[in-house]
């Protein structure tokens, strides 16, 4: 099977090319980019029976995006997310990889669960999904998980994420165990007993709700305490959804100093303040919460200056019920995979704070080098996986168009610019938009 993208304005900067290319994908690689292949289309026809023309003007084309950082809820909660359907949303997204968080039930943290994730997954999902293991069974904190046997069944990397492991000596050896198998901490930075029962931002908003505040320091305390474990034992560490002035501040500094540490924001916590949250509303409950204009304008600098070197989801699929109520009652997590690129291309593109180039880079081609993984590239002989947008359709979110089963997103109705409008997976169309 051949399938041809015509026109299309390519981003791709690991083979450094942005322009205009002709795509030609045979079977599930890439055969060749030139700046015109139309002339060769009868000579394809006439070699294979199955050969489709996509014309991609006035569109971009990239390689497929890659999240770091999801939670598709399977097993054990199937009622917010499943493998099948995460899967499918992140194909709406553009996302051709995608990595589950281990907060599932039972926890990702033996062999075994990572073999059935794998397993499900290669039956069921649309997309490439790469499994991270538990650094403690069941994300007690207590226990190590059997780190080399998940890393040699297929988990990428190592996290507790939904909370940190406060015993610094026990994080420290599954660090330890991290590293001899090849693979990073992904961070989740949260001193839970400084954090205490609050819900949102420690600040003016939560004084008029009165709502319980969480403190930046929640967050900076744990990312210095990271990073210096991090130093000292020379495992690569990712620190999760970056949200304060203080944790880009620290991961720059690492880098300064040339440490294995790399860091992700999400797309609300560069959109949206605490200051934007209108009532007790669990759709804006999130973890960490959304900050200080102050923050948002720090996170928006360090993503400019490559401080921050991964945009990433953290897709929390929740259920309606569980998100009716007030930030109280309300679980932590919004959904994410169906709005970043938009929430991308309007938020940071647009308003020039970055370019295609350093929005392809977070999304595609740094996640991949953060895994180690062959993607996040449109080269001749790559795998195929490619994402097709429009970066001009102006829309409105509408969650109940969502794939996903979640629908708690604080950007239901925002008006937006950018759409997916094709996802390849290994040369494979998985995703169409409705509208083409």
């Amino acid at each position: 099977m051949l399938t041809l993208i015509k026109n299309g304005y390519v981003i791709d900067p690991e083979s450094n090319r942005e322009g205009y290319y002709d795509i030609l994908i045979e079977g599930d690689r890439i055969k060749r980019v030139e700046a015109s292949l139309s002339d060769k289309i009868p000579r394809y026809q006439e070699l294979y029976d199955e050969f489709t023309v996509i014309d991609a003007k006035g569109k971009y084309v990239m390689p497929g995006f890659i999240d770091l950082h999801v939670h598709l809820r399977e097993p054990g909660y199937e009622y917010k997310e499943t493998i099948k359907t995460g899967a499918m949303a992140a194909a709406a997204g553009g996302y051709t990889t995608i990595c589950p968080m281990p907060n599932t039930l039972p926890v990702t943290d033996s062999e075994d669960r990572i073999s059935y994730i794998k397993d499900k997954s290669g039956k069921e999902a649309v997309v490439n999904i790469l499994p991270i293991g538990s650094i403690t069974l069941g994300q007690k904190g207590e226990d190590l998980a059997d780190i080399p046997a998940m890393a040699a069944a297929g988990a990428v990397a190592f996290s507790e994420d939904g909370k940190s492991v406060m015993d610094s000596a026990l994080y420290a050896k599954g660090m330890e165990l991290a590293a001899k198998a090849g693979r990073p901490i992904f961070a989740h930075c949260e001193d839970k007993s400084l954090a205490g029962q609050g819900v949102m931002n420690a600040g003016k908003k939560a004084e008029a709700l009165n709502l319980q505040g969480i403190s930046n320091a929640v967050e900076d305390i744990i990312t210095a305490r990271d990073i210096l474990l991090a130093k000292e034992i020379g495992v690569r560490l990712h620190i999760c959804h970056c949200s304060t002035a203080d944790s880009v501040k620290m991961i720059g500094l690492a880098k300064e100093e040339g440490l294995p540490v790399t860091g992700e924001v999400c797309p609300h916590h560069f959109t949206l303040s605490d200051e934007d949250i209108p009532s007790d509303d669990g759709n804006y409950k999130m973890n960490p919460p959304l900050r200080s204009k102050k923050d948002v304008q720090a996170i928006k600098q360090a993503i400019k200056n490559d401080i921050i070197d991964v945009i990433a989801t953290d897709h929390a699929p929740h259920s309606k019920d569980e998100k009716a109520g007030g930030m109280k009652e309300a679980p932590f997590g919004i959904v994410g995979l169906e709005t970043a690129f938009a929430l991308v291309i309007t938020e940071l593109v647009k308003p020039k704070i970055i370019t295609l180039k350093q929005m392809v880079e977070k999304m595609s081609l740094n996640p991949a080098k953060i895994l180690g993984i062959q993607r996040g590239c449109i080269g001749e002989g790559w795998v195929a996986d490619l994402v097709i947008a429009d970066p001009e359709v102006v829309y409105t979110i509408d969650k109940n168009k969502f794939y996903s089963l979640g629908k708690n997103t604080p950007f239901d109705q925002k008006k937006v610019i950018g759409r997916v409008e094709y996802t390849f997976v290994a040369g494979k169309l998985v995703y169409q938009n409705e509208l083409n």
